[in-house]
């Protein structure tokens, strides 16, 4: 039976594959797309994904239900949740101009199965994003005409009752998907003019919308007398922060559109910070103009700020706020189709996917594949299925996303650049000339010992070390570090890291509720993660990392990417077991087709050097004769015994 069972170097060398990272071409800037797009055309881009129908409706439902007034402190804390993770892809795509965002940030850093995983995700979770914007769009247009498209549907067509399929077609929101899917075909430049022309419109309503509602405010609706400005204290606003961490999701458009930027290394990361920073400004100030407008207890879930205008005299603003809301979706529905073709292309390109959506239009210079392929199938997803109850996938994958960018940001920091020659270790004879001076040519006589001593201490503390290596001043109290090769160790520490947060947040999240735990274990197992947690954190940045003034870099790593990390994974816990099991269901199917597909078509797979049978090796020493010198040197994997004299006796004639 023990000859059925795998050797362990054929599990080392399988292993090997899983966790592959991709090579980059030594000209990142080359490519096949058109790289047409400035920070304008970007930052326009991150707004259009982010500021969505969630402006209109997602406000006034956490005002109501969940928060308060207090959710401008919600939106703040969110947005400053969502800036660690933006920072992240800010950095990445500064580094790496190639278009795949997540997907792409966590093969060059992390591993090949998980980047396989991350990007099979992201297309789900676009796919659905981009049907359920549509059919929100169609459902607010039916409804400023009574609902006759859905009536006169319903009557002509007719109405299904089949589980997880939608009670009618939808045929608008099937038309309207399929009509941007054309447009965004025709190339980047045509999408990113229509997003700037549904962006202007959008935020020229929210500035009057801004502008109206500060003259009609009544601070009174702050007041106690209303509930105050937090009726439901710290857990609702914190509650309201999970909620509203999800309204800044869709930033990740302009790291996927990094390789058609003129100059990614600047745009990129000047985009994402200009769209998020206003986005989250816009969230603000709408929930306070909202909640000064009206008493925060009265507002409409549904339509929030037109049934707020309607009840202080402006019916006629809500056909504004209408018009804003459909030209805010429609920018949403852009960045959907924008960015998911170029995740699938990367994919393909990589041998990861099938190879035809890496086709580029030769003359738009677009996956335009990929394009109608995925527009095709969201326009069916909106046509027949009913997508409520997968909305929430949107959140898992959008997380885990963020989850493993954070942690490819700290590998990455903490590795040696391509190209870097490796510098002296700690452990190096300090420089053998002792009488050369800082100058190096200058000669310099020193007197005493203790000036040589000197000397050397200068020279040690000169010493560059590569980024992953131990820093010095840690070197003597851990010193058994210093034996593993630079980066190993931070390796490792990121997953104990990623392992502690899981468990940490696993306690939070169930130790009570669910597990039941008494006191004394919930708080025992609060210290045991927590403490490992902070070692792993210390362990981390007791080591060398980058520092490189060429690129944009994420401030206090590995602080900043750690707590990412530790927010990601507590707020995908918070989600039902249903969407986890769904996502269970999702990543099986995307586990069958790397296997099926993916693993054998990867360029990685074929970059790397095929076995050769070597049967001998020699080894010539310098003493005695020709004979005595040539001597046969086994290699470690095969018997002594298994020596071809016939090799020996060529050699020796």
């Amino acid at each position: 039976m023990a000859r059925w069972l795998p050797r362990s170097t054929d599990l080392t060398r399988f292993c090997q594959k899983l966790n592959r990272v991709k090579t980059l071409e030594d000209d990142m800037m080359e490519t096949s797309f058109n790289r047409c797009l400035s920070t304008i055309d970007l930052t326009l881009l991150g707004i259009g994904g982010m500021v969505g129908s969630g402006l209109y409706v997602l406000t006034g439902t956490v005002a109501k239900e969940i928060a308060g007034p207090a959710v401008i402190v919600s939106f703040i804390i969110a947005g400053f949740a969502s800036l660690l993770a933006a920072l992240c892809y800010a950095e990445f795509g500064a580094r790496v101009p190639k278009t795949g965002s997540a997907y792409m940030f966590t093969y060059v850093s992390v591993g090949e199965i998980w980047a396989f995983l991350i990007g099979w995700n992201v297309l789900l979770e676009y796919m659905i994003g981009g049907a359920a914007v549509a059919r929100a769009w169609s459902g607010y247009l039916d409804s400023i005409f009574n609902h006759k498209i859905k009536n006169f549907t319903e009557t002509h067509v007719g109405t299904w009752q089949v589980p997880f399929l939608a009670r009618y077609p939808d045929f608008l929101a099937a038309a309207i998907l399929l009509v941007a899917t054309a447009f965004i075909s025709f190339g980047a430049k045509v999408s990113s003019w229509l997003n700037h022309v549904f962006s202007a419109i959008s935020m020229g309503i929210i500035l009057f919308i801004l502008i109206m509602g500060f003259v009609l405010a009544q601070p009174k609706n702050w007041s106690t007398q209303e509930g105050g400005f937090a009726p439901y204290g710290l857990s609702g606003i914190m509650a309201g922060t999970a909620t509203c961490f999800y309204a800044f999701v869709g930033f990740d458009v302009i790291a996927a559109s990094s390789e058609e930027a003129r100059n990614p290394q600047r745009a990129v990361p000047r985009a994402i910070a200009f769209s998020l920073g206003l986005a989250t400004g816009a969230y603000i100030l709408v929930s306070v103009v909202l909640t000064l407008m009206v008493p925060w207890h009265t507002l409409d879930p549904d339509s929030a700020l037109a049934d707020a205008f309607y009840r202080r005299g402006y019916a006629w603003a809500g056909f504004l706020v209408a018009a804003g809301s459909i030209c805010a979706m429609n920018t949403v529905l852009l960045s959907n189709l924008f960015s998911l073709p170029r995740i699938v292309y990367a994919m393909a390109e990589d041998g990861l996917f099938f190879q035809v959506f890496s086709r580029v239009h030769p003359r738009t210079q677009v996956p335009v594949v990929g394009i109608v392929v995925f527009g095709l199938l969201m326009a069916l997803l909106a046509l027949v299925f009913d997508l409520e109850a997968l909305v929430q996938f949107l959140s898992i994958g959008t997380l885990l996303a963020y989850t493993f960018v954070a942690a490819s940001i700290i590998v990455l920091r903490f590795q040696r650049q391509k190209g870097d020659v490796p510098a002296p270790v700690a452990s190096g004879q300090p420089n053998p000339e002792p009488h050369e001076g800082p100058s190096g040519g200058e000669l310099k006589e020193y007197e005493s010992f203790s000036d040589k001593l000197q000397l050397v201490d200068r020279d040690k503390s000169k010493e560059q070390r590569e980024p992953g290596q131990l820093k010095a001043a840690f070197e003597p109290y851990l010193e058994f570090l210093s034996d593993f090769y630079p980066g190993e160790v931070v390796t490792v520490a990121v997953v104990t890291l990623m392992v502690s947060a899981i468990c940490l947040c696993s306690i939070l999240v169930f130790g009570n509720t669910h597990l039941h735990l008494p006191t004394w274990s919930y708080s025992l197992l609060l210290v045991l993660f927590s403490l490992g947690f902070l070692l792993s954190l210390l362990l981390i940045w007791a080591h060398e990392q980058q520092h490189s003034t060429q690129t944009f870099q994420i401030p206090l790593v590995p602080l900043s990417p750690a707590l990412s990390i530790i927010l990601n994974v507590y707020l995908m816990l918070k989600l039902s077991y249903m969407t986890w099991l769904r996502f269970a269901v999702w990543l099986l199917l995307g586990l069958l087709v790397y296997f099926g597909y993916g693993i054998w078509h990867s360029k990685e797979n074929l970059r790397e050097p095929r076995p050769q049978r070597v049967s001998a090796r020699y080894v010539v020493f310098p003493g005695g004769s020709l004979e005595e010198r040539v001597q046969a040197v086994q290699p470690s994997s095969q018997p002594a015994t298994g020596l071809p004299d016939t090799d020996t006796d060529d050699c020796k004639r």
